[in-house]
């Protein structure tokens, strides 16, 4: 082989060397050598696509979660008011068994409480980090007075108690849209949820991303952008913020199952979505008041609820270690 053919298939081989070495890629070879990574991946999938295909699975199942069966058929329970049948009146017809004293399908009633649980806790994520990141990278950008006020902002939100706070000021935030005479609609519980999560969660992931600016900004291609006459924003848009993609994947896939268990948490309370709403944390609820006798209807949503959250900080954890090799231990 010549010289100039040697030349000619380095030269072709380059771009292709490159493209495999991109960071996207590389972070995907090692996601994909995580075995635990991706099986929680899959896990993570399923419960997305069942909770997006409820209405259709019920409609298939033939059943919904708000009709009480046993009122139609009162054989369902017995005279105590638990279901008359073995594992909570598990059969061909209730795959997950009825609910005690009311009657009502246990599997569309998850299926819907998958649904309204992640639903919630994926536009609360969502929220926090583009509050977060909005804040954190104009404050690190700007510094001075601007990330002064920002920083001790982030300094309160981060010594409230949240969780009291949450128990203490629902009612409030529920109270100024509603009369205390009228039933708070599902659709503002929601809502109010949403953004009290998010109002009290940003305040994290603003101090990341402002952290990571503060050095950014210093860099030799900061600087150089300066000199060109880029204009702030050319320089946040396609000079920082590719750099903290990264953090912010990162820091979103840990926060939505902490959104999960929040959501579920206030639900068990009494100050966040309630019955006949379905919820994780409704079901919790419900199934505490009669566990002792049918352990059956609190064990579908809580083992649910562990098994989502639990893979989702596996996934979480893999895909941080896929885009920072640096931080495995």
């Amino acid at each position: 082989m010549t010289d100039e053919s040697v030349a000619k298939s380095t030269t072709s081989d380059a771009p292709k060397a490159n493209e495999s070495r991109s960071p996207g890629r590389l972070a995907w070879k090692r996601f994909k050598r995580d075995r635990t990574g991706v099986i929680s991946a899959y896990v993570v999938i399923f419960f997305f696509v069942i909770a997006i295909a409820a209405p259709l699975i019920a409609k298939l199942y033939g059943k919904d979660p708000y009709t009480t069966y046993a009122s139609q058929r009162p054989e369902l329970l017995n005279p105590f008011a638990y279901p008359a049948g073995p594992n909570g009146g598990m059969s061909s017809e209730f795959w997950f068994g009825v609910e005690p004293q009311l009657g009502r399908d246990v599997f569309t009633f998850l299926l819907y409480g998958i649904r309204t649980s992640l639903g919630i806790a994926v536009a609360a994520t969502l929220l926090t980090t583009v509050v977060g990141v909005v804040v954190g990278i104009t404050a690190g950008y700007l510094g001075g007075r601007t990330d002064y006020l920002v920083g001790r902002i982030i300094d309160i939100l981060l010594s409230f108690p949240s969780t009291l706070f949450f128990i203490a000021f629902m009612p409030v935030v529920y109270g100024v849209f509603v009369a205390a005479d009228e039933d708070v609609p599902t659709s503002l519980r929601a809502t109010c949820l949403i953004l009290v999560l998010s109002a009290f969660g940003w305040a994290s992931i603003a101090r990341l991303l402002r952290g990571q600016v503060l050095g950014l900004r210093e860099r030799e291609f900061v600087e150089a952008a300066k000199v060109t006459g880029a204009s702030p924003r050319r320089i946040v848009f396609k000079e920082l913020l590719p750099n903290l993609w990264t953090p912010i994947i990162i820091q979103s896939t840990l926060m939505l199952p902490a959104y999960v268990t929040a959501e579920a948490g206030l639900a068990f309370l009494g100050v966040g979505i309630i019955d006949p709403t379905p919820d994780w944390g409704v079901m919790i609820q419900r199934g505490a008041t009669f566990y002792t006798e049918d352990i059956t209807f609190m064990l579908f949503p809580g083992l649910s609820m562990v098994i989502f959250v639990l893979a989702f900080n596996l996934l979480g954890d893999s895909v941080r270690d896929a885009l920072d090799p640096k931080s495995k231990r």
